[in-house]
């Protein structure tokens, strides 16, 4: 059976990581680490598993198979740099890194040492994700010339993060605020569907004081390789998210409203677009869980490469970049 270390517990999706690794017969956890001791010990006994002092002993424990990685994201690299020189598959909660250098450095370092590794894009896994990307593929819009992806919720409205996750709202520990928090999602889907971006630009705003001046929402614009125009909108101030993507072709269209998907394409025999669709693959598993199932040997599942998250934090560093001097970013290369 695979053995699992919890290396930082800070991130706010660590609990429900907890929760899923304790509903696992196939993957035990061997050790918890932390460097604030408390919150270690309170992992640690959710998972009845032992504490570590020294995150060093994890990476010299050679019955360790694996890490899950959800320390504050400027510790990532000395973490997955360790646990790539010791040879450990890893889980690293997304972003992977604060941006274009320290992810790089871990995706080269993850890569050169043949590990596996995930990280926390679910997205993908959504049915109307992946239908998307199938007709894409397909070419069933045509020449695609506009995508728009969405991603907010209320968590700034209801101060989630404090007392426990305020460093997720402290930019030097984060590296985003708001809009990168919840629009690193909408960024993997872009990607995922349009491919290279070349260009960038966005704007911030915060307005409930809670955090400073930290970004609460934000929207943004990208301009990806093949000449689509992307427009990206995420944060933490909105009650609801009726509409979460528009895709929009020559020759066809898709609307996600309320989780519906309403479809329209020359190519599609039914697709008028007036219903929604609803002849959609299954849902994925999990991320989270893709990456336990890969280690208890279960290989079917798509996995997030370590190129593939690097590139979201190049791209997303930019947007912040771009957002405070008002300017566009050219990323390419």
């Amino acid at each position: 059976m695979p053995q699992l270390a919890l290396v930082g517990c800070a991130h706010i999706h660590t609990p429900g990581f907890v929760r899923r690794l304790n509903d696992r017969a196939d993957v035990a956890v061997r050790a918890v680490w932390d460097h604030d001791p408390a919150r270690a010990s309170k992992c640690a006994s959710d998972l009845k598993a032992p504490t570590v002092a020294d995150a060093g002993a994890i990476w010299a424990d050679a019955d360790i198979d694996a890490v899950v990685i959800c320390a504050e994201t400027n510790l990532h690299e000395d973490l997955v740099l360790a646990a790539a020189s010791a040879g450990k598959h890893m889980f690293v909660e997304k972003p992977l890194g604060m941006g274009r250098q320290d992810a790089g450095n871990m995706a080269h370092a993850i890569e050169a040492a043949g590990v596996l590794f995930q990280t926390g894009y679910f997205m993908r896994g959504m049915p109307v994700h992946q239908f998307l990307r199938e007709q894409v593929q397909a070419g069933s819009f045509g020449q695609i010339t506009r995508l728009r992806h969405t991603n907010f919720h209320a968590g700034a409205l209801r101060d989630i993060f404090t007392p426990n996750y305020l460093w997720m709202t402290r930019l030097d520990e984060s590296g985003i605020g708001g809009f990168g928090d919840l629009g690193t999602h909408s960024l993997d889907i872009m990607l995922w569907l349009m491919g290279d971006v070349d260009a960038v630009t966005a704007t911030f705003a915060s307005h409930t004081g809670n955090y400073g001046e930290l970004d609460e929402t934000g929207e943004a614009l990208l301009q990806f390789s093949s000449g689509v125009i992307g427009g990206l909108g995420a944060g933490w101030l909105d009650v609801e998210h009726p509409v979460s993507v528009i895709l929009s072709g020559t020759e066809g269209h898709a609307l996600v409203r309320n989780g519906e998907l309403f479809f329209n394409s020359q190519h599609v025999d039914g697709a008028d677009g007036k219903s929604p669709w609803t002849d959609l693959p299954d849902a994925w598993p999990h991320a989270f869980d893709l990456f336990l199932n890969h280690l208890a040997g279960d290989e079917s599942g798509m996995l997030v490469s370590p190129a593939e998250a690097a590139a979201r934090s190049t791209i997303m560093e930019a947007l912040y970049q771009a957002a405070g001097q008002r300017k566009w970013i050219d990323i390419r290369g």
